[in-house]
Parts: structure tokens; C-alpha cells; sequence
């Protein structure tokens, strides 16, 4: 059985085009992990993992720490036992996991990472304008490049909000669904209040309005909302899916590769939220083009809405030497892509770096 014969991990800071503004930060680079691993025949993968503080409680430091010690335990291992190693950590640091799971994933050609022709995966649209003018245009633009979901971002204010909202229901006008996301933003009475205000027309769902662990929050919320609602930050096991289902606290849930630990891992966790009789939504807005790419691989096999691995049109630099192509608002999966990583463009962005030969 062949073994892993070395490790590369890096510790990237990407930057991004414009600041991505969020109810708890604002974010203008993606702090990320990239790890490449290579075994004994020569095979090698990379996988990903953006750290996003306020959202997991992992560091981009204590992630390269970690990685780089999982890494010195696993080489000269076989893959079977390094997934292993890699498994016993999930719980703890879900994010530095799966950089280095999805690393061994794609280089164990892992089936999921392939599709036998070329396939198209619908994304959504994250609307920014604050003004009439600037929403009107924006909405227009992205209509015209086939976008038929949006998402609007909210936690802000609840009557400044629900204007917002009001404002681009009334443009949007049916041509496209929109969710809401308020990322943590509201507590329980302003949640309340905004979501039994909000007119239904053309809202898919609303999207974590409360502090991640404040379940019953999210049971009082679901009570009075007019829309269905999605959870996200709440989410990081199976265990939580089942207790948003049990509590009756969405009809959503929205998962990611960054929290499942491993591309087979999340397509059994969008399976076990639609056998507890939810909807699973895909996709992480913080992820660079690799992270993304994965994400729609999976998607392409177990999603039929818009998914939301759009992290990729926010960086300024592409890891890729083939940057992901964008047809009619979905991104296109070329039949037996392969990924190769755009070496420059890695080390313009590296802050650290370490190789760790078995």
C-alpha cells in the first residue's frame, strides 16, 4: 500500500478585489491554508482551507501550527491510517482537517472530484448596493449574466434592513429568489421582529439570524418568521443537523467542505440533512478557487438549487493555473478537469511554509 511520502503546507493571505462586508467583520483577505501532499508513486493533491475568525474559532496561525503537526504524524503513513490521523482531529479543528484530508482525496483520485462530462453548477449572487440607484443597476447586471438567485446581507439594522430588503423585492420583481443572511448579526428580539416583518415574495429562506449557539433563539424565531429558515454557523456535525431538526429550527441547512473534513464526508452529510426531511444548501463565500472548485464537484451530485462557492470571484489572484469559468451566472465543471495550482501565485501570497519529507 503506497504511503505519504511528503507534505507542503503554506499559509496564504489572498487579497481580495473589495472589502467583503459581513454583520460581525469586514473582510478584505482570505487567510488560508493550502496543503499538498505526494506519495511514494509520485501522485499529489492539494486541498484548502480559509479561516474566517467569527465564524470558526480557529486561527490561519494555529491552523498552520496544527497542520504542520498532523503532518509530521502522518508521513511515511499509509493513506488509510493518515485519513485516520486526520479523522481524530475533526472535532477540534474541522477546518485544518479537511485541507488535509481533501489534499489526500485528490490524490488518491477520489471519484467525487471528477465529472464524466462537462457540467454546469448554478451560483448565487451577493447583492452589495446600498443606494436605489447603485441596487437597481446591480440587480439589472446581474440578471443579464443569468443569475436566478440573490443574496442579500442583513444584521445590520432592523429597520434599515428591512428596507433594503422591501427595496430590492420591489426591483428584483419575481425574476429571481432571494436569500437573506443575517451571519450571527441580531439577537433574539431583533430577529424576531425582523423576520415576522419581512413579506415573503420572492424569499427562498433567511439565513442564521442569531449567535451560533443559541438554539433556543433559533426555535423562537422559526416560530414567528414568514419565511423558512436556513442555518449555517450553527452547524458543524450531524449531530447539530439533527437538532435543528428535532427543534423545528429550519427547514435549511446549509453545510460546507470547510467544516465536513473531506469531499466524502460532505456528500454524506447533504444526504443526512435531506433524510431528516431538510433542505441542504451548498457553498462557502470565504474559499479560494480551489475550495470552490471541490464544492461544486460535490454539488454537481447532490444539489438542485443555487449553490454559494462564489469565494473564488471575490480574491484578486487565482491558486489555479486555470481559473474557474463563469457561463450565464453558473460555473462550469470541465469534463475530466484536473486542477494544477498556479505556483506564482502561491508564493506572491505565502507569509509561511513548511515541507515535511517522510
Amino acid at each position: 500500500m503506497t504511503k505519504i511520502a511528503c507534505l507542503d503546507i503554506y499559509r496564504l493571505a489572498v487579497p481580495l478585489k473589495a472589502p467583503y462586508r459581513l454583520s460581525f467583520t469586514e473582510v478584505r483577505r482570505f487567510d488560508s491554508i493550502l496543503v499538498r501532499t505526494e506519495d511514494e508513486e509520485g501522485s499529489a493533491g492539494w486541498g484548502e482551507a480559509t479561516l474566517l475568525t467569527g465564524y470558526t474559532d480557529e486561527t490561519v496561525e494555529q491552523s498552520f501550527d496544527t497542520a504542520e503537526k498532523i503532518g509530521r504524524g502522518i508521513a511515511g503513513l499509509s493513506l488509510e491510517e493518515a485519513m485516520g490521523r486526520v479523522d481524530s482531529v475533526l472535532a477540534r479543528a474541522p477546518f485544518t482537517a479537511t485541507a488535509l484530508r481533501t489534499a489526500m482525496e485528490m490524490m488518491a483520485r477520489d471519484p467525487l472530484l471528477s465529472v464524466e462530462e462537462n457540467t454546469y453548477v448554478p451560483l448565487l449572487s451577493l447583492i452589495h448596493g446600498e443606494n436605489e440607484a447603485d441596487l437597481e443597476g446591480e440587480i439589472e447586471s446581474e440578471l443579464s449574466k443569468g443569475y436566478r438567485t440573490f443574496k442579500v446581507k442583513v444584521g445590520f439594522d432592523v429597520d434599515k434592513d428591512l428596507e433594503r430588503v422591501r427595496a430590492i423585492q420591489e426591483m428584483v420583481a419575481g425574476r429571481a429568489r432571494i436569500r437573506v443572511d443575517a451571519n450571527q448579526g441580531f439577537d433574539e428580539n431583533e430577529a424576531c421582529r425582523f423576520a415576522a416583518s419581512l413579506s415573503p415574495d420572492g424569499i427562498e429562506l433567511l439565513e442564521q439570524t442569531c449567535a451560533a449557539d443559541d438554539w433556543n433563539a433559533a426555535q423562537n424565531v422559526a416560530r414567528v418568521s414568514t419565511v423558512p429558515l436556513m442555518l449555517d454557523e450553527s452547524i458543524y456535525s450531524l449531530e447539530d443537523v439533527d437538532r435543528a431538526a428535532e427543534l423545528g429550527a429550519a427547514s435549511f441547512i446549509k453545510f460546507k467542505l470547510m467544516k465536513a473534513g473531506g469531499v466524502t464526508k460532505l456528500f454524506e452529510a447533504l444526504n443526512h440533512i435531506r433524510q431528516r426531511g431538510l433542505t441542504p444548501v451548498l457553498g462557502n463565500g470565504v474559499a479560494c478557487d480551489l475550495g470552490c472548485w471541490m464544492e461544486a464537484c460535490v454539488a454537481a451530485r447532490a444539489l438542485d438549487n443555487a449553490c454559494e462557492m462564489n469565494g473564488f470571484l471575490k480574491t484578486a489572484a487565482c491558486l489555479l493555473e486555470d481559473p474557474i469559468e463563469m457561463v450565464g451566472g453558473e460555473m462550469v465543471l470541465p469534463k475530466a478537469f484536473s486542477p494544477r495550482i498556479n505556483r506564482a501565485a502561491v508564493e506572491a501570497h505565502t507569509r509561511d511554509h513548511v515541507r515535511i519529507v517522510a
